[in-house]
């Protein structure tokens, strides 16, 4: 990739991660070293945008434009990124962007046609477990908070706090790069959304570099379900990362759901600049 001018396994984890993004709202850029923590402070800007569409099993569609701003500092083996989103959404009020389809409401709420606003901030902590040998995986453990910043009233949150937990691990083969990940998410109960419930996600991609610039990947994505009226997803995410300089990167997904809880079309991008 244009500027890396670090060994070909560590830019290989800093792509991987980057595709890792596909958490919808959750994007970062991070670079790691397999050697022993650095001095060096590294940080990341990012700015996002995400647009889907789908029914979810309603009479009307519903439509999410998600705007996520964050900031990652990294230093040696640890990172910590701030997530502040803005977040707009149109239809029935029962789906929630990071949650998904979550039904089980009827009433006025079922109405509701359109809200704007603040969206849930987060904060995620990650640690880069070191390389044991030059053939290892890179592993990488991850905590997060949720802030219930959004507004509960307009179906924008839960207006509860949440946290989750999440492993990555990713490995060269050959010309490619494999990745996955697991986590778990604790969601306290919500007054605004009756049955949301504790759940597990995973994901599996791989990547491959088409130039110096230019690196592109295929994920595939399963959340259980979020809710006890709802059901768990499937989803293929492609995606295309451009390194426009050292600096600046651009990436482009989008995303094709095979079940009734997905969106019928989502796509999103990533402008990002590392400091």
């Amino acid at each position: 990739m244009a500027g890396c001018d670090m060994a070909p396994r560590r830019c290989a984890r800093r792509a991987a991660l980057a595709a890792l993004l596909m958490s919808v709202g959750d994007v970062g850029w991070a670079q790691s070293d397999t050697a022993p923590a650095a001095a060096t402070v590294r940080q990341t800007t990012a700015v996002g945008f995400y647009y889907s569409r789908g029914g979810y099993g309603e009479s009307r569609d519903t439509r999410i434009r998600y705007l996520p701003v964050s900031h990652e500092v990294a230093a040696g083996s640890w990172r910590i990124k701030a997530t502040v989103p803005m977040l707009e959404i149109s239809g029935p009020a029962n789906v929630l962007v990071n949650i998904g389809s979550v039904g089980g409401f009827s009433g006025a709420r079922a109405a509701q046609v359109s809200a704007d606003g603040l969206g849930d901030a987060s904060v995620n902590l990650t640690y880069e477990v070191p390389a044991w040998s030059a053939s290892a995986p890179f592993i990488d453990i991850s905590v997060e908070l949720k802030a219930p910043t959004a507004d509960p009233h307009q179906g924008l949150g839960t207006g509860r706090m949440d946290a989750g937990v999440q492993v990555d691990l990713y490995q060269l083969a050959g010309p490619l790069t494999v990745f996955a990940s697991a986590g778990f998410r604790y969601r306290r109960l919500s007054p605004f959304y009756a049955g949301l419930e504790n759940s597990f996600y995973g994901s599996l991609g791989v990547s491959a570099n088409g130039s110096d610039t230019l690196q592109y990947g295929l994920i595939y994505d399963f959340r259980q379900a979020a809710s006890a009226f709802t059901g768990e997803t499937h989803e293929l995410l492609p995606y295309l990362s451009w390194s426009m300089s050292p600096s600046w990167t651009l990436m482009l997904y989008t995303v094709s759901g095979f079940t009734e809880d997905s969106a019928d079309f989502a796509a999103g991008m990533q402008l990002s600049r590392r400091w």
